[in-house]
């Protein structure tokens, strides 16, 4: 499944785990470049700069920057969240990344939300990194707006998952996914929600993983397709005005979480 090597979050489970000082002093050789635009702080190992070049790494920076300010616009069109203060993102030498990251997870990271965004460093921006840059900056939005709020993955992950989709072009799950998920539906083998509300998937084994983002995935999905784009932007700014899931969600749809849920499931098995 495309979640098994793409980034994986550790959203507040992490808070606090990686300082941006702590960054700075666990490079290759303990020195990180510091670049800024409006909205982001960029620390990057300069081990890149070793290895792809000063003026590629540069040219690097600057296009990382341009990726995250359009994503701070987009979030806030989609999502409704303008974080005020400058969100740090730290870029790793890919070595260091995996030597220090690596255990942390069950399955292959590209990058994480702690106290900054931190990113498995390159020389090219590839589609699969302007990806992560969109989910990972829905998790920093949300702890920026609402720093106390702790959030079940599945809400966290699915709309960060969603944004992400969204904001790089894609419009719904994939026939193949739907089709899987169907497949779980039928034979009961989603997870329940009780199951995905713990705070982050990181737990989880490769396999596992890859369904728990894809089922909370769709399930904003079907939100937004059965109720509009606009609602899902109003869920999130209820939640982050009243911090009771519950509650946003009975405001912003009519209905509880629990028949929502049900609804959505009813369509898979239909």
């Amino acid at each position: 499944m495309r979640l098994q090597t793409l980034v994986v979050s550790l959203v507040l489970l992490m808070i606090g785990f990686v300082s941006p000082s702590d960054a700075r002093d666990r490079g290759a050789d303990g020195k990180f470049s510091k670049r800024e635009s409006s909205h982001f702080v960029l620390f990057q190992d300069v081990a890149i700069d070793e290895s792809g070049g000063l003026r590629g790494s540069r040219n690097f920076e600057d296009q990382v920057l341009g990726v995250l300010e359009s994503a701070y616009e987009s979030v806030d069109v989609l999502l409704g969240m303008r974080p005020r203060r400058a969100i740090t993102v730290t870029v790793w030498d890919p070595a260091v990344f995996d030597s220090n990251f690596a255990g942390l997870f069950r399955f292959p990271a590209a990058g994480f939300y702690g106290d900054s965004i931190h990113i498995r460093g390159g020389t090219v921006v590839t589609q699969q990194l302007v990806r992560v840059l969109h989910h990972e900056l829905v998790h920093a939005s949300f702890h920026s707006e609402a720093p106390s709020l702790v959030l079940p993955a599945w809400f966290n992950e699915g709309v960060s998952e969603w944004f992400e989709a969204r904001a790089t072009g894609q419009r719904g799950v994939s026939p193949q996914r739907w089709g899987y998920l169907q497949q779980q539906a039928r034979k009961g083998g989603l997870f329940t929600f009780a199951q995905l509300s713990q705070r982050s998937f990181a737990g989880f084994s490769g396999n596992s993983a890859g369904a728990a983002y894809l089922q909370s995935y769709a399930f904003i999905d079907y939100l937004a397709r059965t109720y509009g784009d606009r609602r899902v932007r109003d869920l999130v700014r209820e939640q982050l005005r009243t911090l009771d899931l519950e509650r946003s969600f009975s405001k912003t749809f009519r209905k509880p979480l629990d028949r929502l849920e049900k609804d959505w499931q009813a369509e898979l098995k239909s």
